[in-house]
C-alpha cells in the first residue's frame, strides 16, 4: 500500500513536534483520559477496507479517523498490540509490557519505543507509522495527540474493559487485514462460549462477594469499572460494593462483616508478592477477618493476572470459565466441555 500524502513533513516541524510533547509530558498529571468516551471503535464500512484499501471509524475520542494504509503500525499498549496480531497483522514497534507482561514472541525487525505511560515519541515518529495505536486511558498518551496530529501520522485511542469492547477492536482489525477467519476465531468463537457458560450460571443460586484489587501500599474493593467485577456482574454474582461506595475508598472490616460475602477475590498489581504481603498485614491482620464465611469455607482466592488483571483479548472464555468453576463447583464438566468445543 502507498504511504499517505499526510507524513511529508518537515523537519522543523517535527522537532516542533517533539519539544512540545516533552512540554506536555513533564505536565502531565492523572486525569482522566476522557470524560466521555464514544461506543468502541467500528469501521463505517466492514467491507471499506477490503474493496477499497481504506478504513474509516470512529475512536474512543470521539475522532473520526481514516487511514490508507497499515503496513507499518506501532502499538502503545501490549494488550492492542496482541489484539492487531490476532488479526493478522504485524507490528513495527511496541511498549515493553508487550514482552514483559504479555509475553509476546514479537520476533526480528519490532522495536520497542519505551513504556505504555512514558512512550518515546522520537522513536515512534523514526520508525515512519501507517497507523499507531493508543490507549484513551492512559493520561500521558493522550497527551501525545498534538504532536502525532502536527506530525501527520495516522493515530487512534481505544478503550478496552470489556469483552464487547475487546470484539468490536478485533471487529475493526480483522476488517482491515481482511482476515474474517481470525475473527471467527478469536473473537465469536469465545463470545459463544462466553455465551455459553454465563447461561449454565443464570441457572443456578445467586452467590454474594467481594472483589478486592491489592497492591504494594494498599487495597481497595472494586465493582463493575474492573475485568474481574464485569465477569462476576455476569456470572450472577451480587458484588457487595454495590451497596458500599466508601468501599471503592477504603477497606472497613465493619461493612464486610455486615454483608458477609460468600466469596472474596483478590487481583494484584505490580509485584504480586508485595501487594499480597501488604494485604496480608492490613485488612486480613484484624482478627474479625478470621470469622468471615468466606475465609472459614476456604473461599478467598487470588485470581491469575494473565486472566484477570491484564485484558485476556481471546482468553476472554478462559476467564469467564475460571471463575464459573470457582462459583458453581458442581458446573465443571460442562463448562470444560465449552471450552473444547471448536
Amino acid at each position: 500500500m502507498q504511504k499517505t500524502s499526510m507524513k511529508t513533513t518537515g523537519t522543523a516541524l517535527l522537532l516542533s513536534a517533539l519539544l512540545a510533547v516533552t512540554a506536555a509530558l513533564s505536565a502531565c498529571t492523572a486525569a482522566p483520559a476522557s470524560s466521555a468516551p464514544s461506543p468502541t471503535a467500528q469501521p463505517s464500512s466492514q467491507e471499506e477496507s477490503a474493496e477499497s484499501g481504506k478504513v474509516t471509524f470512529t475512536d474512543d475520542l470521539d475522532r473520526e479517523v481514516t487511514l490508507e494504509s497499515w503496513d507499518t503500525v506501532v502499538s502503545l499498549y501490549g494488550s492492542f498490540a496482541e489484539t492487531w496480531e490476532l488479526a493478522g497483522g504485524e507490528l513495527a514497534g511496541v511498549t515493553e509490557d508487550a514482552v514483559e507482561e504479555r509475553h509476546m514472541d514479537l520476533g526480528e525487525g519490532v522495536e520497542t519505543i519505551g513504556s505504555v505511560k512514558s512512550p518515546n515519541l522520537e522513536a515512534i515518529l523514526a520508525l515512519d507509522p501507517d497507523f499507531v495505536i493508543l490507549s484513551a486511558d492512559v493520561a500521558t498518551q493522550v497527551d501525545l495527540e498534538p504532536a502525532l496530529q502536527e506530525s501527520g501520522v495516522p493515530y487512534a485511542y481505544f478503550q478496552v474493559d470489556t469483552f464487547d469492547q475487546y470484539l468490536s477492536m478485533l471487529e475493526l482489525f480483522c476488517s482491515m487485514t481482511g482476515r474474517d477467519d481470525l475473527y471467527e476465531q478469536n473473537g465469536l468463537r469465545v463470545q459463544q462460549q462466553i455465551a455459553d457458560i454465563t447461561a449454565l450460571a443464570k441457572e443456578e443460586e445467586t452467590v454474594t462477594g467481594l472483589l478486592i484489587r491489592a497492591f504494594s501500599t494498599g487495597a481497595k474493593a472494586k465493582g463493575a469499572d474492573n475485568l474481574a467485577g464485569v465477569i462476576m456482574e455476569d456470572l450472577g454474582v451480587d458484588n457487595i460494593v454495590a451497596r458500599h461506595d466508601s468501599l471503592l475508598e477504603d477497606l472497613s472490616i465493619e461493612e464486610i462483616i455486615e454483608e458477609d460475602p460468600d466469596y472474596i477475590f483478590v487481583t494484584t498489581m505490580g509485584k504480586e508478592s508485595a501487594a499480597l504481603e501488604a494485604l496480608e498485614s492490613g485488612i486480613m491482620a484484624n482478627p474479625a477477618w478470621e470469622g468471615l464465611t468466606a475465609v472459614k469455607n476456604d473461599r478467598v482466592e487470588v485470581l491469575p493476572k494473565d486472566l484477570f488483571h491484564y485484558k485476556p483479548n481471546a482468553r476472554w472464555g478462559e476467564s469467564y470459565a475460571y471463575l464459573a468453576k470457582i462459583l458453581y463447583p458442581g458446573l465443571t464438566e460442562e463448562i470444560d466441555d465449552i471450552l473444547a468445543q471448536e
